[in-house]
């Protein structure tokens, strides 16, 4: 049955992402990380040295509104933070 879940999941993961509609997507306040780093391609270091957060493994979902609303500062400036990591990791070749 475990596996069955599992073979869905993919399934409807690489749909979901095969789609380039859901390619570099604007970012907004609704995301979470990790939906930043899919939808971007770029690793999950790059999200999280962008927003100077620890990789602490514990997967949490915190989308960039709540991370804003944390640290009092907006979506835009977590945004133009993430915008520009983004840009300087394509730039450098890595995509």
């Amino acid at each position: 049955m475990a596996a069955l879940f599992f073979a869905i999941r993919l399934t409807v993961f690489t749909i979901y992402w095969s789609d380039p509609d859901h390619r570099d997507q604007p970012i907004a306040g609704w995301m979470t990380l990790r939906y930043v780093v899919h939808s971007w391609d770029v690793p999950p270091e790059v999200v999280a040295g962008a927003l100077s957060l620890e990789m602490d493994g514990t997967g949490r979902r915190v989308t960039l509104e709540e991370l804003g609303a944390r640290r009092g500062v907006s979506v835009q400036e977590l945004a133009r933070d993430l915008d520009r990591a983004i840009r300087e990791y394509r730039e450098s070749g890595n995509e």
